[in-house]
């Protein structure tokens, strides 16, 4: 988990330098949006692979084609084979993440699941202090093409090793008995959503007829296929493990809304200095794991859908200190510390929303729950920075004022935070 934080966060700010690099900036958001994507489909597949053959198998090997895709993203010689290397990334991104979350659901029971749960928060803490600065430094001294050759070539040996480690006999899965075999997973509607949220993120990034068409086909293509991949009742946030997957994506296109669109507030309409945005960044990171520490530590005899609700009533503050932020005479922090609150939020109700639908789950289908999950935090990403983008850049349209489109997007979230709040009790453990 801490090399894949490592790698994850490290390459983001290397990525628009890449694109003007291979003449791609127009297909930019394109690629941005590969590795969300394609984490999509690289969460059924993980789930799948981990039910039928226990997590192990598809934990190492997604861990052996992060390392493939960092280098064919460092030698990539156009901006189709920097898409198609962070789509392999997603793929096992997806892959890893789900495999991570489904083991912890069969090794430990359930009072040390938050525990384990809050150590994989904190892995990322080193990375997200650390990954995009020296990113940044070894970008500008070197090249764009170090950072991913550099960040494969420091995986190799740790992903080869637990590849080799995991395959071995004492990490066989037990074999399955006749008729209790998962059923096949979803690949051609999990395929379908992965191209629909590629094409959604695309579209949303312009407001002209040809980005409104990619849009359009995105979002249709997710409304078609997205249900498929979801437990039933998951839309109408059924007791137990629907309600818990709608739930995480609710959360997690909050926090990812205000994390894309809280920098882009302070550089354009407040001329922050980039240390102060580098402090949002931090104090996130940093926040998220204490939170997700004291869940686990200091909240553990507090019934789980509470924290979640708890989660987003603290969501919904750094939604209106986002909206604060964007008023004239504000200071920048005043922004800046929204996205330090919502992941109080996020710390609190995430690994809380992981061990609920680790419980709820149905016996021997931890990966199903988890590739659920997956999907859900991925499906809540591009539906809400997409409903936020579209309507940030319709104000735009309509000429409204810069911070008077910002504050209509960061609105906007008030609804998903209120909803998340409501509907917490429904995924209690009873």
């Amino acid at each position: 988990m801490f090399l894949t934080g490592l790698a994850a966060l490290a390459v983001i700010p290397t990525l628009p330098t890449a694109a003007r690099d291979l003449d791609g900036i127009g297909l930019y958001p394109l690629v941005a949006g590969c590795f969300v994507a394609a984490s999509l489909l690289g969460g059924v597949l993980g789930g799948h692979w981990a039910d039928r053959a226990g997590a192990p198998r598809p934990l190492a090997a997604g861990t052996v084609l992060a390392v493939a895709a960092l280098v064919l993203s460092g030698a990539s010689t156009s901006i189709w084979q920097l898409a198609a290397g962070r789509l392999l990334d997603g793929l096992a991104g997806g892959m890893v993440a789900v495999s991570v979350n489904a083991a912890i659901g069969r090794a430990y029971p359930d009072r040390l699941r938050p525990r384990v749960l809050a150590l994989m928060s904190a892995c990322w803490i080193v990375p997200s202090l650390v990954g995009p600065p020296v990113a940044g430094l070894v970008a500008e001294w070197a090249s764009w093409r170090a950072v991913f050759l550099g960040l494969a070539a420091l995986t190799a040996v740790p992903a080869l090793v637990v590849a080799a480690v995991l395959r071995g006999p004492a990490w066989s899965a037990a074999p399955v008995a006749a008729g209790e075999a998962p059923p096949r997973p979803a690949l051609l509607p999990a395929a379908a959503v992965s191209l629909g949220a590629a094409l959604g993120q695309y579209g949303v990034s312009g407001w002209d007829r040809r980005h409104l068409l990619f849009a359009l086909g995105g979002f249709a293509l997710l409304a078609a296929f997205a249900s498929r991949l979801l437990p039933p009742g998951t839309w109408r946030a059924a007791r137990r493990l629907p309600a818990t997957v709608l739930l995480c994506g609710l959360g997690s296109g909050v926090f990812f809304t205000l994390e894309a669109y809280v920098p882009l507030l302070l550089l354009t309409e407040r001329g922050a200095p980039p240390v102060v945005i580098g402090l949002g960044f931090t104090g996130a990171s940093l926040t998220w794991a204490a939170a997700s520490w004291a869940q686990a530590r200091l909240l553990e005899r507090v019934p789980r859908h509470r924290l979640v609700a708890a989660g987003a009533l603290a969501q919904a503050v750094a939604v209106a200190l986002a909206v604060a932020g964007s008023l004239p005479g504000t200071p920048a922090y005043t922004a800046a510390s929204a996205m330090v609150v919502a992941a109080v939020g996020m710390g609190m109700s995430a690994p809380s929303l992981v061990v609920l639908s680790l419980t709820h789950s149905p016996p021997g289908r931890q990966g199903y729950a988890s590739a659920a999950m997956q999907t859900s935090q991925n499906l809540g990403q591009i539906t809400l920075l997409g409903a936020s983008s579209a309507l940030f850049n319709a104000c735009l349209a309509a000429h409204w004022a810069d911070a008077a489109a910002y504050r209509a997007a960061f609105c906007l979230l008030f609804a998903p935070c209120a909803l998340a709040a409501v509907l917490a009790v429904r995924a209690r453990n009873v």
